[in-house]
């Protein structure tokens, strides 16, 4: 925990929590200081201060390209743009600054991405997160404190979850680093916790996993992935593709860059995407890393996806087990759906569908997935037709009513393609969502 940044601001809205648990959050820093001088887990906390955390997140507010709408809006593009051919929407979000320079570090503000950078932490071994809030350029009256929860995790301990009525909330300008020793496999999702309808819905949200302790065990599958502690190889696969659904109400977005308060209520979500993207954007390449003064690089060809880098494009050998991670932190059900393959569901909510000796893992071509679930499923890419080209098939939610419709089927929604090449064409796959 850092306690010697800046000097501590007031957030607007602390006044609104005085009188209850919220003190904790108001008090930020100051009160975390407090814990950490011996009442609560000092051995713990000490280690935290004396050693370099395994990932650095910069919280921050930032840009983001959607499509035109069908019907002409006054809230999208968002006037305010500072370029609205690449920028349409305002948002809050993470960035991953692990490694920078301070001077780095700090150049990234107005530089959020959406969805979140994923990550994933090995079972039963130590992981340090530290956050930055670097505060809100476009709002600087709002100096909102920020935190990393851990949504469904089930073995956090209260000062390390990142709900702000038990833990502490970083206040701007300052640091904080949660440490993590995960002994539940499985995939769970994270988000910012401190007026968590407004932060999730403007983008404090992204996916997380925790690798089971049987990854490397090639006996019981070639590649020696693993979802789950299987004992058996079921849950093996040879390719995973992190599936993070989210919705935005450019309303919402326009009224916080605005200065004004939207109506929750009145809740009707204009885009629903994958990844922070939405189709056919969600098929374009990843983002291409980071350039010398650590911002994001754009996928080649899409200069407008900059801050959207996650691509949701499957693309698989004939043949080979595919694991699509799903989790839903949008406020809406979703119903993914693969038009000409089964999936099975092997693990919800980070929980293996075994239930002792008996498989209680099911097939299906679509996965009903609520607000804050997650899903496991894997699917067999079937065999190559023999063409020149892949073999496209479509992956997307079928509750169409929820979103609009520019044109075309699945465009400006909720949408990606699975594209199955013949066997041997790809490389082994090194990382997610590549």
């Amino acid at each position: 925990m850092k306690l010697d940044k800046f000097p501590r601001r007031i957030n607007r809205r602390d006044f609104l929590k005085l009188a209850g648990s919220g003190l904790l959050a108001a008090g930020g820093i100051g009160v975390a200081h407090r814990l950490a001088s011996g009442l609560l887990l000092p051995d713990l906390i000490a280690s935290a201060q004396g050693e370099e955390p395994d990932l650095v997140f910069a919280a921050t507010d930032g840009w983001i390209y959607l499509p035109p709408l069908p019907t002409p809006s006054p809230y999208h593009p968002d006037d305010l743009s500072p370029d609205p051919s690449l920028f349409t929407t305002y948002m809050f979000g993470f960035r991953n600054v692990t490694g920078m320079t301070e001077e780095q570090i700090l150049n990234q503000k107005m530089k959020a991405q959406h969805s979140a950078p994923m990550f994933w932490i090995n079972e039963g071994q130590q992981f340090r997160l530290e956050l930055r809030n670097l505060g809100l350029q476009m709002r600087p009256d709002l100096t909102d404190a920020h935190t990393v929860h851990f949504h469904g995790f089930k073995n956090a301990i209260p000062f390390f979850d990142g709900e702000p009525s038990s833990s502490v909330s970083v206040p701007m300008n300052r640091a904080f680093t949660y440490i993590y020793r995960p002994h539940d496999p499985g995939t769970y999702m994270f988000h910012c916790h401190v007026e968590d309808v407004e932060h999730v819905q403007m983008g404090m949200t992204g996916l997380v996993f925790v690798r089971p302790a049987q990854d490397g065990n090639t006996s019981l599958y070639p590649s020696g992935k693993y979802v789950f502690n299987d004992g058996d190889g079921s849950t093996g696969y040879d390719r995973e593709f992190g599936m993070h659904l989210s919705e935005m109400w450019v309303d919402s977005h326009w009224a916080d860059s605005h200065i004004q308060l939207p109506e929750w209520s009145d809740y009707k979500p204009d885009f629903s995407m994958i990844n922070g993207r939405v189709y056919p954007d969600t098929v374009a390449p990843n983002g291409q890393g980071f350039d010398a003064n650590g911002d994001l690089i754009a996928p080649d060809g899409f200069p407008y996806l900059q801050y959207q880098p996650i691509s949701s494009l499957v693309q698989c050998n004939e043949g080979e087990r595919v694991l699509l991670r799903f989790t839903n932190l949008g406020f809406m059900q979703a119903s993914m759906t693969i038009d000409g393959i089964q999936m099975r569901v092997v693990g919800k909510d980070a929980t293996f569908l075994r239930n002792g000796g008996a498989d209680i893992s099911y097939l299906t071509n679509t996965v009903v997935i609520g607000a804050g679930e997650s899903f496991d499923v894997i699917f067999t890419a079937p065999t190559h037709s023999g063409g020149s080209g892949p073999d496209t098939y479509l992956l997307y939610n079928r509750n169409f009513t929820m979103s609009h419709s520019i044109g075309d089927f699945g465009v400006g929604k909720q949408m990606t393609e699975i594209r199955v090449h013949p066997a041997g064409s790809l490389p082994t796959q090194t990382a997610p969502n590549t």
